[in-house]
């Protein structure tokens, strides 16, 4: 009791060291008192050394402390300026976890971490500009477009907790109806359903959508929804990673910052956190949308607009090009400038990747349904796939396929494992 320093002196007083008062030594003129009291300093900061090192051990046990280059951080977590307004109303309206410290946060996350404890939050939250080891695993699967994309998959214990954050907070943040990605009873198909019959078809693509969202603009979604300067920080510590490049030093490989955190393309946090911070977003360009007699939709980076009317379409056209241009730009996102596409009639109208000309139900490509036929037709036969081809793309075209024709899908889904089984 009584702070570090009283338990310091009472074990130094149990243990029989000496606590000489401090003096200047240049005034004790006798050599034989001067050579005493430096043996007794010296006996007793041997003996304080261990007890300072096991009170920080058991302060940083139960104290974050800090948690990296630039991460504001303190222990002790309180209200400030930055508050949104009626703050835990917000968390009440939306049926948030209430978290309110951090012993609080712990306790949540063991549902999904059950050995969670101070040591291990920080662990999991330090921030390092150089890191030897990653909570990530990072690869690239290929753009249909050309290129690669980069998919930062966190591992097992890190996922879950990204799940709980997902599932507790992310998924009950307000969000626009026009967002159609990651949304619980909504598709591709319910985003291609809303622009079927349409004369003309923009599609526009926002670039690096997921790294545009960094660190303070994540951890602005969480103070926004409630949370305390401090949680918001933890929350955001867990849901964001710093892109990085690996290099080997003295044969030890690092992993060096390239760039501030962000939010990552594989963390199952990241879609949902995007869908809360493109509210304001969506309410502008469905508001522009609404005026102009567009229909609107979002799904992830997707931006997708259609007119059920060709009538002064061109002008109409340039209009909203500019307006898409300038309210990105506003909310700071970027229109990926060779991705922007206006299609008629007389052409092919897709939207995330099925076809919505006409009337009718929106469908798989033909030349889609075709290349996986005459794929699952060389299983069939004992020939080798195409080139880039895999049984588990195949797997996924089947799965593409079932979520728009769930009939047909299910068949090549059946064929496919029948196949697959016999190699």
């Amino acid at each position: 009791m009584g702070g570090p320093k009283r338990y310091i002196r009472s074990e130094l007083d149990r243990a029989g060291v000496p606590v000489r008062k401090r003096v200047n030594i240049t005034r004790i003129k006798d050599d034989k008192l001067r050579a005493a009291y430096i043996a007794d300093r010296k006996l007793e900061e041997d003996a304080r050394s261990p007890l300072r090192r096991k009170v920080w051990d058991a302060y940083r046990a139960t104290h974050l402390v800090h948690l990296g280059l630039d991460i504001h951080w303190n222990d002790v977590v309180g209200v400030d300026f930055f508050d949104p307004y009626k703050r835990k109303q917000r968390i009440l309206d939306n049926a948030l976890p209430e978290i309110e410290s951090v012993d609080q946060l712990i306790g949540h996350l063991r549902e999904a971490v059950p050995e969670m404890d101070v040591p291990t939050l920080r662990w999991f939250c330090y921030h390092r500009e150089v890191a030897r080891a990653l909570h990530y695993r990072p690869y690239t699967i290929p753009k249909k477009s050309g290129g690669v994309r980069h998919i930062w998959a966190p591992l097992p214990r890190l996922k879950a907790l990204q799940r709980w954050i997902l599932h507790n907070i992310a998924e009950r943040l307000p969000r626009h109806g026009a967002a159609h990605g990651f949304v619980v009873g909504r598709s591709i198909v319910t985003n291609a359903r809303a622009h079927t019959g349409a004369q003309v078809l923009v599609n526009a693509d926002l670039k690096d959508f997921f790294p545009t969202y960094t660190f303070p603009r994540v951890k602005g979604i969480f103070r926004a929804a409630g949370y305390l300067e401090g949680i918001a920080t933890l929350l955001t510590l867990l849901c964001t990673e710093a892109p990085r490049l690996p290099l080997t030093v003295d044969g030890e490989k690092l992993f060096v910052a390239s760039g501030p955190r962000c939010l990552p393309q594989g963390s199952p946090a990241s879609p949902a956190l995007t869908n809360a911070a493109c509210l304001r977003l969506d309410r502008r360009l469905a508001g522009y949308a609404a005026k102009g007699g567009w229909r609107y939709t979002r799904y992830a980076d997707d931006l997708t607009f259609s007119l059920p009317t060709d009538s002064d379409s061109g002008q109409r056209v340039r209009a909203l090009l500019q307006a898409i241009h300038i309210i990105t730009a506003d909310e700071g996102l970027t229109v990926h400038p060779d991705k922007t596409t206006v299609r008629r009639p007389g052409q092919l109208m897709e939207v995330t990747g099925l076809v919505v000309n006409g009337s009718g139900e929106p469908r798989v490509p033909r030349a889609f349904r075709r290349r996986l036929r005459a794929a699952l037709h060389n299983l069939e036969q004992g020939r080798p796939l195409p080139a880039g081809e895999s049984p588990a793309r195949l797997m996924g075209y089947a799965a593409f396929l079932h979520s728009a024709d769930p009939e047909e899908g299910r068949r090549q889904l059946e064929a496919l494992q029948a196949q697959l089984a016999s190699l």
